[in-house]
């Protein structure tokens, strides 16, 4: 997705959000967190280039519905759908690098200090990927996870440190593997100096970032390490679906109580979320982990696909 075509989904969410939603100039600009003489000029933009008869004529129009609904449906403050075409993993994981890489630079690119939380993994590290380049130094990046495996090996997908090159922002790795090697061994490491420095820090955040994982047979946690093919048996048959920044959770959107549980050093979250606590995740296959989470109420906001959206939408009210 070129900028071009970004900035006209954007003259396009502004046109909905306007003849449609029937917003006013000043809840358009706060909703896009615009100026309001931007919000006119996107207005101006979608009525130009003929986007606006007596509806909305572009694809985003239905991803805005979809949100609007999840943000009713789930008490988000917000919600961003992008369009799903039959688009193959790799467009798709692009539309939404693209989609998040916007949310990123709107709580980023401000003079203000913030703590900013970050969780790891493919779909974020995408994200980070796709942001321009920022001079933010007096921003502070915060690992909500430890990166390192059973064996020893660093996670490729950590995103703290490749954001903070973007950014130019200090950053603090959180000093723990993912997973203890037992419920004592969790306590040490948790009780360790440098960690709760880290953990200190975590709860003055002003925002957090992470993404949502799936339990399965192949997941992203089997495959890069972290918990072995019996672990994610077990899991699986203590029916959970999903995982935050390591924490298995079930349809219902509980933590598993499970061994597993007991050695996850990330970490904790707040239900609900304290600050804004936004999650990135997009596919067929990772939509039940998507419901869950939301049925949990663990989020504040989410940027996901319109497939995605439709499924929850239509699942939100039966338990797995």
């Amino acid at each position: 997705m070129s900028r071009q075509q970004d900035k006209l989904d954007l003259a396009a969410r502004a046109a909905w959000l306007y003849f449609v939603a029937g917003k006013t100039q000043n809840e358009l600009a706060d909703q896009l967190n615009v100026s309001r003489q931007v919000a006119q000029r996107l207005v101006a933009t979608a009525v130009e280039r003929g986007l606006v008869k007596v509806t909305v004529h572009h694809p985003v129009a239905d991803c805005l519905s979809l949100a609007e609904q999840l943000q009713a449906r789930f008490g988000l403050t917000m919600c961003e759908v992008v369009p799903y075409d039959q688009d193959s993993p790799a467009e798709l994981q692009r539309k939404l690098a693209v989609a998040g890489a916007r949310v990123f630079e709107r709580y980023l690119d401000v003079p203000e200090p913030r703590v900013v939380e970050l969780g790891s993994g493919r779909t974020l590290k995408a994200i980070i990927d796709e942001m321009a380049e920022l001079s933010c130094p007096q921003h502070r990046l915060v690992s909500l996870i430890g990166t390192i495996a059973h064996d020893g090996a660093s996670n490729r997908y950590d995103v703290a440190l490749p954001a903070s090159e973007k950014t130019q922002s200090q950053y603090y790795l959180l000093p723990a593997p993912l997973y203890a090697d037992s419920a004592e061994d969790r306590t040490q490491w948790c009780q360790h100096r440098l960690y709760r420095v880290v953990e200190s820090m975590s709860r003055r955040a002003d925002v957090a970032f992470i993404g949502i994982g799936t339990i399965d047979d192949g997941c992203p946690l089997q495959a890069d390490g972290f918990l072995g093919a019996e672990e994610i048996s077990a899991l699986k048959s203590q029916q959970a679906v999903a995982e935050l920044i390591g924490r298995p959770i079930d349809a219902r959107g509980e933590l598993v109580d499970s061994p597993v549980q007991q050695r996850v050093t990330s970490l904790a979250l707040d239900r609900p979320p304290r600050r804004p606590l936004i999650a990135f995740a997009v596919g067929e296959r990772k939509a039940a982990a998507i419901l869950a989470v939301l049925r949990g109420r663990w989020l504040s906001g989410l940027v996901t696909d319109e497939a995605c959206a439709r499924y929850i939408l239509v699942h939100s009210n039966a338990l797995a």
